[in-house]
């Protein structure tokens, strides 16, 4: 890929599995969640999650780094893409 003779190079990020040119990666380039999206209890689950009484206990999804609920939240986080490479 060349833009006026400047060879341009792509990666795939490994947190947030979008692709970026390698010279614009900044700190503020990848957003993504540090900690996995789990099915656990959580420790405030009464508080944070509205469950049923007749749910399981484990019937609360969510991420465990931000509590976002959404398996396709926006990441939590931000910080340079990370490639498969590095």
């Amino acid at each position: 890929m060349e833009n006026g003779g400047i060879q341009r190079v792509e990666k795939l990020c490994r947190r947030c599995k979008q692709i970026y040119e390698i010279s614009e990666n900044s700190s503020s380039s990848c957003k993504f969640h540090p900690s996995f999206f789990v099915s656990r209890r959580h420790d405030d689950q009464r508080r944070y999650y509205e469950l049923g009484p007749d749910d399981p206990p484990y019937a609360a999804k969510f991420f465990d780094c931000c509590g976002a609920e959404d398996p396709d939240a926006s990441g939590c986080t931000t910080d340079f893409h990370i490639s498969y490479d590095d």
